[in-house]
């Protein structure tokens, strides 16, 4: 993984070193920033109109002006991916509300944003794909607007370093006795009658890019998806669990804190789901995942 020597920082294309934000950006100050992360493989975006879409909303609900449509998202992107020459990847995004000549928690009436994207050259089909990963259980002490991808990020980075020290790779969240999501993922399992289940979208969860296109994809099969909240003990229980999320796309869950799921090995739904995933991004399975055919 490395990221790019060429970013997008407020309207142009500079060197990384060299890009440089106020340290009274209310990004910084206050978390008041929306970002997203938008899969590249092949040299070309993945699901980047639900991608823009979520910034729309997550823009408006916190009051920061779009800077741009569609259209001028999209070039600044395929720029950075040119410049960077990014084949696999992601490309991060972040619009906060700016920077001012006062820590003031309201700010002014309107925003003046700072816009920021770099390239991050990394697998996406990865070791991790074809092995599966370990999760534990952590409570879910996040903020109730979830629905919207912004920088506050900490009780997700606290989730990672607990899961790092117990020998696993993410934190399956719990509230109320039931999974909301993953550290930086929606979270699915499989029943042992074969149900496919993935949590309800609310203000409790994070609407997935990813994990709109897996049902999608699972629906054109005829297969059903069932929409609503699993509890850990539902998921210990589980034939399969995996997760989505653009960085890692479907990751196989093969162990929940000291238990492993199903087979202890990622099952024929997961790899149905990644066939399907990696065959709509444009991957050749057979050379890249052939695991995934099995």
């Amino acid at each position: 993984m490395s990221i790019g020597d060429t970013v997008y920082l407020n309207g142009v294309f500079t060197q990384r070193k060299d890009a440089l934000i106020s340290p009274l950006d209310r990004g910084f100050l206050f978390s008041h920033a929306a970002y997203e992360v938008t899969a590249v493989y092949g040299g070309k975006l993945i699901d980047f109109e639900g991608h823009v879409s979520r910034l729309g909303n997550t823009l408006e609900a916190i009051s920061i002006p779009n800077p741009h449509d569609a259209a001028a998202w999209e070039d600044i992107h395929s720029q950075l991916i040119a410049r960077n020459g990014l084949s696999e990847g992601l490309i991060y995004l972040e619009v906060s509300a700016g920077a001012y000549d006062s820590r003031d928690f309201a700010g002014p009436e309107t925003f003046t944003p700072t816009i920021f994207l770099y390239a991050d050259h990394r697998p996406l089909i990865s070791e991790k794909a074809e092995q599966g990963i370990r999760a534990i259980f952590l409570n879910d002490i996040r903020w109730r607007r979830r629905d919207i991808k912004t920088t506050q990020l900490l009780s997700q980075a606290l989730a990672y370093r607990a899961a790092r020290e117990a020998g696993a790779e993410t934190a399956f969240m719990v509230e109320d006795g039931h999974v909301t999501e993953a550290a930086s993922a929606n979270t699915w399992i499989v029943t042992e009658e074969g149900r496919i289940i993935t949590r309800n979208l609310s203000s409790d969860i994070l609407p997935g890019i990813t994990r709109a296109h897996v049902i999608a994809r699972l629906r054109n099969q005829g297969l059903d998806i069932e929409e609503r909240a699993f509890t850990p003990d539902e998921a210990y229980a589980a034939k399969e669990v995996f997760t989505t999320s653009a960085g890692a796309m479907i990751a196989p869950v093969i162990q929940l804190e000291d238990r492993p799921v199903g087979t202890g090995k990622p099952g024929p739904v997961t790899r149905q789901v990644q066939r399907l995933y990696y065959e709509a991004i444009g991957a050749d399975v057979e050379k890249v995942a052939a695991w995934a055919l099995a």
